[in-house]
């Protein structure tokens, strides 16, 4: 386990969600999807006006992505609503109390995730599945921040597998802490419904299939594919890739079959108790042995359709 996935695991057992996100990586994710936020409301559900990046970035940018609104509300003792808008053709921002806490799946804020058309924010992890299900319930758009193992949970992959969710452009390495420092994590990612042209650009596959270069899984019918700069442009069977893969996923190019943890097959017999582990997929090795592979993402190429003469 690296630093930065040992910090997530940590702060995930003792539900420490007070990570804040640096105006830096949200410059860097969010004008991908400057098209979609001209006359669109905005809201920003986990944020403090007085310390949010994501409120700071909307703020200043306001007017040339073309906002219509802008709303954010945070828990607290103290919370409050905060919004801008243009009143009498000049941008003003307004505050009002909230009288329920603020937190992000109470009435009074549903109510502004109902008037919003984008929600943008870094969500508390400890939450991030209750979070999700609320956005999907009401059907919005949004560009929030997770942990990439997020994609195993049962809610939350069939919405990668159906088209309805994917990742963002970047990775998120680092978070701000409420005393200032910087605290770095691994596998954080963003995650959105909203398209970028990026995603519908097909990976090069200079790689050609061989049985030696591509070992078949002992418990799956599907070849290991280590890293996705080695993906065969030849091979037309179902194969098992990192699910980091899911960053340069082009949908016209390849299918995506399922989880490793869903699909495999049972545990290979006889191995030794310290080789064996949950259901996932299992490589044999030349001497015999078999080892157990991280999850992996199971992919097949799509073939092109072939026109038909009548």
């Amino acid at each position: 386990m690296t630093r930065g996935n040992a910090s997530l695991q940590a702060a995930r057992a003792n539900k420490n969600d007070e990570f804040f996100t640096r105006l830096s990586d949200i410059e860097t994710e969010l004008p991908h999807y400057r098209e979609h936020f001209k006359g669109r409301t905005v809201y920003c559900n986990c944020d403090c006006p007085e310390t949010s990046n994501f409120w700071r970035f909307f703020a200043a940018h306001f007017e040339d992505y073309g906002l219509k609104r802008l709303i954010a509300t945070f828990k607290g003792p103290h919370a409050y609503q905060a919004e801008m808008r243009h009143s009498g053709g000049v941008l003003t921002e307004t505050r009002h109390r909230l009288l329920q806490g603020g937190a992000f799946q109470s009435p009074e804020c549903v109510q502004y995730l109902r008037q919003a058309d984008i929600i943008a924010t870094n969500p508390p992890f400890s939450l991030w599945r209750e979070y999700l299900s609320l956005l999907t319930a009401h059907q919005k758009k949004f560009v929030i921040i997770g942990p990439l193992h997020a994609i195993t949970y049962k809610t939350v992959f069939p919405l990668l597998q159906g088209g309805e969710l994917w990742l963002g452009n970047s990775a998120v390495r680092a978070f701000l802490t409420p005393g200032g420092d910087v605290q770095k994590f691994g596998n954080i990612f963003w995650y959105t419904n909203l398209d970028r042209p990026q995603r519908h650009i097909p990976l090069p596959l200079s790689c050609r299939y061989s049985p030696e270069l591509y070992p078949k899984y002992a418990n799956y019918d599907a070849i290991e594919v280590g890293r996705v700069s080695q993906l065969p442009g030849d091979y037309d069977g179902a194969m098992g890739v990192p699910v980091s893969f899911l960053r340069r996923h082009c949908p016209a190019q390849f299918e995506i079959l399922g989880l490793s943890s869903t699909l495999a097959a049972a545990i290979p017999e006889g191995l030794p108790k310290h080789l064996r582990g949950g259901i996932r997929f299992y490589l044999k090795d030349q001497d015999g042995s078999c080892r157990r592979m991280y999850e992996r993402l199971v992919i097949r190429r799509i073939q092109p359709k072939t026109a038909t003469i009548s």
